[in-house]
C-alpha cells in the first residue's frame, strides 16, 4: 500500500488548473491518516500482511543530479506531453508548471523502487492514473529490461459522470471526525436513482439477482 509523502508535496496535475502547494507538515499529517485508513481494509498481520510504504522514504535522500541521471534520462518529453492532463493544461491560459509536469516521473520512479525492493510486478491504480501507471512500466522496461504490469480500476462517478473526490467537492471523508455516520448514510441515500444499481454492486455484498429485483 503506497502513500504519497513526496508526490503529495507536488500534486498530480488536474486538467484545469495548477494545484495549491500544501505545507510539508500538512502532507505528513495526511500520510499518517491514509496509513491508518488503509490498515482498516488491508490486513497488517497474519501470514501475508500488507506492507505500507511512503514514497518520501526513497525520494527525499535522492539528489537532483542523481534523479535526472538515474530516472529522468529514461523519459521522453514527447511522450510526457501526450498525457491527457498535461495536454489539456498546455492548451489552457495558465499552462503547467515544471513541478506538476514532473509528477509522472516521480510516480514512475515509485514503481521502479517497489520492483527493486519488493519484487513488485503489478501496480493497481484508479483509471485516472493510467498515464502515471504506464510511465512506471515504461521506466522499468528501459531501466531494468523487464516487463511489468498495471491495472487501471474504473472510478466511482456520480450521475453526471464526475468522479467522487474531495477536489470535486462531491465526496465524503472516510473519517468519522470529518464525516459523521449520519452524514455518511445520508450521502449515499441521496444519490441519484440512475446510479444506485452500480453503487450497490460496488459497495454491498448483495447478489446480482437481489440487486436486479
Amino acid at each position: 500500500g503506497l502513500v504519497g509523502g513526496s508526490t503529495g508535496l507536488i500534486g498530480d496535475p488536474k486538467p484545469t488548473s495548477e494545484r495549491q502547494l500544501n505545507a510539508r507538515e500538512t502532507v505528513a499529517e495526511w500520510v499518517s491518516y491514509l496509513q491508518s485508513q488503509v490498515s482498516r481494509f488491508l490486513a497488517t498481520d497474519g501470514t501475508n500482511p500488507v506492507r505500507l510504504v511512503n514514497n518520501l522514504d526513497w525520494t527525499a535522500p535522492l539528489s537532483t543530479v542523481d534523479f535526472l541521471r538515474e530516472v529522468g534520462k529514461h523519459f521522453r518529453v514527447g511522450t510526457m506531453l501526450k498525457k491527457d492532463a498535461v495536454a489539456a493544461r498546455l492548451e489552457s491560459e495558465d499552462g503547467i508548471s515544471y513541478a506538476e509536469f514532473s509528477y509522472q516521473v516521480l510516480q514512475g520512479m515509485d514503481f521502479l523502487e517497489l520492483l527493486r525492493t519488493y519484487g513488485c510486478t503489478l501496480q493497481l491504480g484508479g483509471s485516472d492514473q493510467w498515464g502515471n501507471l504506464t510511465a512506471g512500466t515504461e521506466l522499468i522496461r528501459k531501466a531494468e529490461g523487464v516487463h511489468v504490469h498495471a491495472i487501471g480500476i474504473p472510478l466511482i462517478t456520480d450521475a453526471e459522470g464526475r468522479k467522487f473526490g474531495k477536489s470535486e467537492g462531491n465526496a465524503v471523508w472516510l473519517d468519522a471526525n470529518l464525516t459523521t455516520p449520519y452524514a455518511m448514510y445520508q450521502f449515499w441515500l441521496n444519490q441519484d436513482d440512475a446510479i444506485v444499481v452500480q453503487l450497490l454492486k460496488t459497495f454491498t455484498f448483495l447478489g446480482r439477482d437481489r440487486i436486479e429485483e
